[in-house]
C-alpha cells in the first residue's frame, strides 16, 4: 500500500533551513547520525542545488570533534545522497496507477520491471548519460533502399562462388595460375558472408503491422529460420583442409554455395522495383540457362579427366596435342558440347562406356525438363509483353467489323482509325479505373490527388474549396480525347459536364464552324457554370458557345451528377460554389436578379420529389426483403423449438424406466 509522500523541498522563513528529500536529520548526539525515511516518502521534485544544513544546539566542545571528523563523514553523506537520488528520482511519476496495473499484461510488467532495474543499475553503478538519450538498436528495414543496396553487394560474392568455384575445381590451370587472386577473392567473400549474417540478425520484421526493433527478438527470429542454418553451414571453414591436401582443391569451399537464397531474393526485389519487369525476367532466364550450361560443361570436363583424355571419341581429346592443351580451348569445347547436349540438338560424338551413356541420358532428361520450362516461360513473357497491344488491336478489329456491317462512310471510318492510332502512339489506351481497381480507396485518392489536383485547382470556383471536397472530385475526373474538328459542345446544348484542358487547342467558333473568336490552351476550362444549375441564370443550364477541337485534345471531364453527389456531404461548400457562380454571372450580366430572388424553382422541387419517391421505393423493397428474412428465421426457430420439445419429452419418458430398472 502506497504511503502519501509529504517531503518536498521547503524553506522555513529566513533561517535558511531546508528539508532534504527523505527527511534527513542530524541528531544532537556525540556522533552525527543520518536517518532516512522509506523510499515511498520521497517526491518527484529534483534536489535543489546549494542546500545548507544547519545544526542547532551543538556545544563548543563537540564542535571541535565534528570539525575534525566532519569532512570525511560529510563527503560520504553527499556520495550516498547522490546515489540515492539517482536511484529514486522521478519514481513517483513513472509508477503506474493501481487501476492501470489491472490491465497491464505480462509483457508490459516485464518491460517496466526491466526499466526499473536498469534505472537502479544506472544509479548505483554508472553515472547517468549526459545527453539523457537511450541508445537505440540499429535495425535494417527490409523495404528500405539500404537493404536493397546491401542485397546488391552480397549477391556479388554469391554469384562469384556459383560461377568460378566449379570452374576452378575442374580446370586445374585456372586454379593454379591465379592462386593469389582466388585467395583474396575467397576470403573477401567470406567477410561479406559474415557481415550478411550480422545484417540478417538486425533485419526487422513486421508484427501486428509494426516493425520489431528489439535486438533479442530479432536474433531469436533469425535463429529459428532455415536461412540461419544455411548461413552457418556456408561459413564452416572447410578450406582448412588446404593445409593437409594442398591448394588445388577449391571444391572444399562448395559449402559457400548454400547461400543461394540471398541471390534469389535480390532477383525478386529487382523485378519488383524495375520499370521493365518483362525484360528483366527474360534476362534472368538467360542467366539461368548460361549457369546451367556452364556447370554441365565443367562436369563433362571432370568426367573426361576421370576416364582419361582421348581414351575414346566421347571424352575430351588428348591434351598432349597443343591445340587441345590450351585452357581457353578446354573450356570452349566443353561449353559447346554442353550447349548441344542440353538443347537436345545432338551432333555430338556418341558415348562409348556405360558411365558415359548414363551421363548423356541424365543430360538429355535435364535438358528436356529445364529447357521446356524455360521456353514456356519465355513464351508467356513475350505474350504478356504484347498483351496490351493484342487487346487494343482486338478493339480496333471489332469496331472495324461494326462499321463495315453498318456501312459507315469512309471518311468517318478513317477518322475513327486515326483516333485509335493517336491513342496508341501517345500511350493513352490505359483505362485508369481498371488499372487502379485493386488498390484501396485511400491509395486511389492519393494517386488521383497527385495526378489531377493541380489541374482541378485551376478552376476558379474550386480554388478555395476544402480539401475533402477536392479529394472527392479528383476521383470523379474522367479523361476524354477529341479528334481534330470534333465539337466538344454546341450552343444551346444542355450542359451536363464541365471540361478542363490538359493538352491541346480548342477554339470558340461561330455557328458556321469556321470563324474563331478565341483559342483555349492548356489549363483552360469551361462549362463550370452550367453544371451548378444556378437559379436566375439567363442561359439556364444551356451552352452559350460552340467549342471545337483544332487538333487532338486531351481533356478532363467532370459531370454534373458526380459534382452534386460529392456536394451532398458538403452543404457549406455547395453554397459557396453557388455564390461564386452567381458573382461570375453578375459580373458578366448573365443573371436575372428578380428570378434569382423568387422562390424555389418548381423544377427543383419536382426533382427532389422524384428523388424522394425513388428513395422510398428502394426502402420499401429493402423492408420487404428484411420482412421475408424475418419470417423465414422465425419459422426455422419454431421448428427447432418443436424438435427440442420432442427430444425433452422422449428423455423424460426414458428416465423413470431407467430408475425403475436400477431399483
Amino acid at each position: 500500500m502506497r504511503h502519501r509522500c509529504e517531503s518536498r523541498p521547503n524553506t522555513e522563513g529566513g533561517n535558511g533551513k531546508v528539508k532534504l528529500p527523505g527527511s534527513v536529520r542530524f541528531q544532537q548526539e556525540k556522533n552525527v547520525v543520518f536517518t532516512t525515511h522509506s523510499p515511498c516518502e520521497e517526491t518527484s521534485s529534483e534536489p535543489q542545488p546549494g542546500i545548507t544544513v544547519e545544526t542547532r544546539g551543538l556545544a563548543e566542545s563537540r564542535r571541535s570533534s565534528f570539525t575534525s571528523q566532519g569532512p570525511a563523514r560529510l563527503s560520504r553523506f553527499i556520495i550516498s545522497l547522490r546515489a540515492w537520488a539517482a536511484r529514486h528520482l522521478h519514481h513517483e511519476d513513472q509508477r503506474p496507477g493501481a487501476f492501470l496495473e489491472h490491465f497491464q499484461g505480462a509483457e508490459l510488467k516485464e518491460m517496466s520491471s526491466r526499466e526499473s532495474n536498469a534505472q537502479s543499475n544506472v544509479g548505483s553503478q554508472e553515472p547517468p548519460d549526459r545527453g539523457g538519450r537511450k541508445k537505440e538498436t540499429t535495425v535494417v528495414d527490409p523495404s528500405s533502399n539500404v537493404y536493397y543496396h546491401w542485397l546488391i553487394v552480397i549477391s556479388l560474392p554469391i554469384f562469384y562462388n556459383w560461377c568460378l568455384l566449379v570452374g576452378r575445381a575442374c580446370f586445374d590451370e585456372l586454379q593454379l595460375e591465379h592462386l593469389t587472386l582466388w585467395l583474396v577473392l575467397d576470403y573477401s567473400a567470406d567477410v561479406l558472408y559474415g557481415l550478411d549474417m550480422l545484417v540478417r540478425s538486425r533485419t526487422g520484421f513486421l508484427e501486428q503491422g509494426l516493425m520489431v526493433r528489439d535486438a533479442q527478438r530479432l536474433w531469436k527470429h533469425y535463429r529459428e529460420t532455415l536461412h540461419f542454418k544455411l548461413d552457418v553451414l556456408s561459413l564452416v571453414p572447410t578450406d582448412l583442409a588446404y593445409f593437409k591436401l594442398g591448394m588445388n582443391y577449391p571444391e572444399l569451399r562448395f559449402n559457400r554455395l548454400l547461400k543461394f537464397a540471398r541471390l534469389f531474393e535480390f532477383f525478386d526485389r529487382t523485378e519488383t522495383r524495375t520499370n521493365y519487369p518483362n525484360a528483366f525476367r527474360i534476362g534472368n532466364l538467360v542467366l539461368y540457362i548460361v549457369i546451367i550450361i556452364h556447370w554441365n560443361a565443367c562436369i563433362y570436363f571432370a568426367i573426361s579427366k576421370f576416364i582419361g583424355f582421348g581414351m575414346d571419341s566421347w571424352v575430351y581429346p588428348n591434351i598432349s596435342n597443343p591445340e587441345y592443351g590450351r585452357l581457353s580451348r578446354k573450356y570452349i569445347y566443353s561449353l559447346y558440347w554442353s550447349t548441344l547436349t542440353l538443347t537436345t540438338i545432338g551432333e555430338t560424338p556418341p558415348p562409348v562406356k556405360d558411365e558415359e551413356y548414363l551421363f548423356v541420358v541424365i543430360d538429355f532428361l535435364v535438358g528436356v525438363l529445364i529447357f521446356a520450362t524455360i521456353v514456356g516461360n519465355v513464351g508467356s513473357m513475350i505474350s504478356n509483353m504484347n498483351a496490351s497491344r493484342a487487346e487494343f488491336q482486338a478493339k480496333i478489329d471489332s469496331i472495324k467489323q461494326y462499321m463495315q456491317f453498318r456501312k459507315v462512310t469512309k471518311d468517318l471510318e478513317t477518322r475513327v482509325i486515326r483516333w485509335f492510332d493517336y491513342l496508341w502512339a501517345n500511350k493513352k489506351t490505359v483505362d485508369e479505373k481498371e488499372v487502379l481497381k485493386n488498390l484501396p480507396d485511400k491509395l486511389k485518392a492519393e494517386i488521383a490527388i497527385n495526378v489531377h489536383l493541380d489541374t482541378l485547382k485551376k478552376v476558379r470556383i474550386f480554388q478555395d474549396c476544402e480539401a475533402g471536397l477536392l479529394a472527392e472530385l479528383v476521383l470523379k475526373l474522367r479523361p476524354a480525347v477529341f479528334s481534330p474538328g470534333d465539337y466538344i459542345c454546341k450552343k444551346g446544348d444542355i450542359g451536363r459536364e464541365m471540361y478542363i484542358i490538359k493538352e491541346g487547342k480548342l477554339a470558340v467558333v461561330a455557328d458556321d464552324g469556321v470563324t474563331q473568336f478565341v483559342v483555349l490552351g492548356d489549363g483552360s476550362y469551361f462549362g463550370e457554370i452550367s453544371i451548378l444549375n444556378i437559379k436566375g441564370s439567363k442561359s439556364g443550364n444551356r451552352r452559350t458557345a460552340n467549342i471545337r477541337s483544332i487538333g487532338y485534345s486531351d481533356l478532363f471531364c467532370l459531370s454534373k451528377d458526380d459534382l452534386m453527389e460529392a456536394l451532398t456531404e458538403y452543404p457549406d461548400a455547395k453554397k459557396a460554389l453557388e455564390e461564386k457562380g452567381r458573382q461570375i454571372l453578375l459580373k458578366d450580366n448573365l443573371i436575372d436578379e428578380d428570378l434569382a430572388k423568387a422562390g424555389a424553382d418548381p423544377k427543383d422541387i419536382e426533382e427532389k420529389v422524384e428523388h424522394l419517391e425513388s428513395s422510398l421505393d428502394t426502402l420499401q423493397t429493402r423492408f420487404a426483403q428484411l420482412l421475408a428474412e424475418y419470417n423465414a428465421t422465425q419459422m426455422k426457430m419454431k421448428q427447432r423449438l418443436s424438435q427440442l420439445e420432442s427430444q425433452v419429452k422422449i428423455c423424460g419418458r426414458g428416465t423413470p424406466k431407467t430408475e425403475a430398472k436400477q431399483q
